[in-house]
């Protein structure tokens, strides 16, 4: 098969060539935008599900359905290191900026920018560019020094000018799992005073299945006010649709036993059926048909690409006392797993192991669906680790406790 015109593209948000079995959420989305574009309540959306489920590719949609509507979008992506209040003003500096070049509102877009600058100077963010000049602070709004308090007073303001723009602003922020609960708790808040306004204003997230019990944690009304759609695996039918779709725009066909195997391979995980869709094109040996022996050529192949790719890259930076935990899990065989039997696996107590495991709940290699329970964020990643025993590591004792 020409490799040239293979249509499968695994990669770390990637619009897959065919997007399938997710129209509920975009239609869901799109409802929200309308509603909120005329003064109506919406509820925001938090997307949680595991690494490769396509969670980013849904925030991309989200975003280009907005702008369908005449919306500005700006989005974000939360991290380890990320300095959460300058990334804040940076997305409603965008989104001001935007919105000040219609020159519709020109006296709300000025205080606007006067309020973002009011909140740079009480918050010491550096550089600031236009905002040193021409713009005059407005004293008494985000302000305060009260993070909640003044991210309410800059998506207010941001609303208000979309309000008067006759639009509305989306902001999407992926890996929302990695922001604190304080900062959590700051956009749940913001989010909040806009809701009560009733302007035009939507923050749309993704993270992985801990989301929701860290927003509930920082607020307990978060509930009222985001939506918590889980993103999946695709049902046999829509993975298999997600294959043959693609390739029948390139006058291919899959044979119906050679997308049976591939999807029970994956699972019909949308990342893995990308690539072993695209390993099983590249080593096709007709120019028409994928047939079951092109997929099982395919497999050692695809399974080398997620081993030294999507599985390595997430493993590359744990400790020798955090590989030896993941050992112990993908030991048990598929998860969930009960903590005290990981510990068990060790030859430890929970106690002992508590701080690696809390670690690599931080790092986003685990979380706890529920108390006492964790699981991997990332499907089969127990089968990875099986495959590899070179990864396990050595675990010693100061490292489990932390030293």
């Amino acid at each position: 098969m020409d490799p040239v015109r293979n249509p499968y593209s695994p990669g770390a948000g990637t619009p897959p060539p065919a997007l399938v079995g997710r129209d509920a959420h975009l239609d869901t989305f799109d409802v929200a935008v309308q509603r909120l574009a005329i003064g109506r309540s919406a509820k925001s959306l938090m997307l949680t599900g595991l690494r490769g489920v396509g969670k980013t590719v849904l925030l991309r949609e989200f975003g280009r359905t907005a702008e369908s509507h005449g919306w500005t979008h700006v989005r974000t992506e939360a991290t380890e290191q990320q300095h959460f209040v300058e990334s804040m003003a940076t997305l409603v500096r965008t989104a001001l900026l935007r919105l000040s070049a219609a020159r519709r509102a020109a006296k709300r877009a000025r205080r606007a920018l006067g309020i973002l600058r009011s909140f740079r100077a009480r918050w010491n963010l550096p550089g600031g560019g236009e905002f040193s000049l021409g713009f005059d602070p407005v004293p008494g709004v985000a302000d305060s020094g009260a993070l909640d308090e003044d991210l309410a007073g800059l998506f207010s303001a941001v609303g208000d000018l979309a309000r008067a723009q006759g639009t509305g602003v989306l902001f999407t922020v992926d890996e929302v799992q990695y922001l604190s609960l304080d900062e959590l708790a700051a956009l749940i808040v913001g989010l909040h005073r806009i809701s009560q306004d009733q302007l035009p204003f939507m923050v749309a997230g993704a993270g992985l299945p801990s989301l929701p019990s860290l927003a509930g944690e920082a607020r307990s009304y978060a509930e009222r006010l985001f939506s918590f759609p889980i993103i999946d695996s695709l049902p046999a039918a829509e993975a298999s649709r997600a294959l043959s779709a693609p390739a029948a725009e390139e006058e291919v066909h899959w044979q119906p036993d050679a997308l049976e195997r591939i999807v029970e391979l994956t699972d019909g995980y949308p990342y893995f059926l990308q690539e072993f869709g695209k390993q099983a094109w590249d080593v096709a040996t007709g120019s028409e048909h994928i047939t079951l022996a092109d997929v099982e050529a395919a497999v050692p192949l695809a399974l080398d690409e997620l081993d030294s790719g999507f599985f390595r890259a997430r493993i590359g930076r744990t400790t020798d006392a955090e590989r030896a935990y993941l050992a112990a899990m993908a030991s048990l065989g598929p998860g969930p797993y009960e903590s005290g039997r990981v510990a068990a696996a060790r030859g430890k107590t929970t106690s002992q192991v508590g701080p690696v495991r809390d670690a690599l709940i931080k790092r986003g290699l685990c979380y706890a669906p529920r108390h006492g329970i964790i699981d991997f964020t990332v499907p089969m990643f127990d089968q990875f680790i099986r495959r590899h025993p070179d990864m396990h590591g050595v675990d010693p004792s100061a490292s489990e406790r932390g030293v």
